[in-house]
């Protein structure tokens, strides 16, 4: 599991500055401090502003529009469901009411104890195996509620 850093101004600063001599530095800074932290903090966002000479409201249009971005630290593990249109229609909805249900939070929420954090995700490129989630960056394809069953238990180990 990855471990993040706590979050200091000093250190955000450092790493958003390996990335300042880049041409459109905003999005690999943004993933940078993700990495680092966990989330993209609120205190960054005027940092990034000065650092790149743009508004804050220009960072945080970008912070927001991206879903990967969290504005909190996720839990532990992460499972992401995917919410298009081919996995919503091979039983997609059901699967996230019964994720919901069976870890107490909604889609964009993190379990009370911080082990599982649930997301939403947009595509996984999966169609044709539909419906389709990934655990901390392993792809599983072809989910039922057994399958999903197994991977929440795998997240709550």
């Amino acid at each position: 599991m990855p471990h993040y850093e706590p979050w200091s101004e000093a250190r955000g600063r450092q790493v958003i500055g390996e990335f300042v001599d880049l041409e459109g530095p905003l999005m690999p800074m943004l993933h940078a401090v993700q990495e680092t932290f966990g989330h993209v903090p609120e205190a960054v966002v005027p940092i990034l502003a000065e650092t790149l000479n743009i508004s804050r409201a220009e960072v945080h249009g970008v912070v927001t529009f991206y879903h990967d971005f969290r504005h909190e630290p996720a839990g532990r593990h992460v499972l992401k469901l995917c919410r298009a249109e081919a996995c919503q229609a091979a039983g997609g909805d059901a699967l996230a009411e019964h994720v919901e249900a069976r870890l107490g939070c909604h889609l964009g929420e993190t379990t009370a104890d911080g082990r599982v954090t649930i997301e939403p995700i947009y595509c996984l490129g999966l169609c044709a195996t539909a419906p389709s989630a990934m655990l901390d960056g392993r792809i599983v394809a072809r989910l039922n509620e057994r399958r999903l069953d197994a991977l929440i238990a795998e997240a709550q180990s």
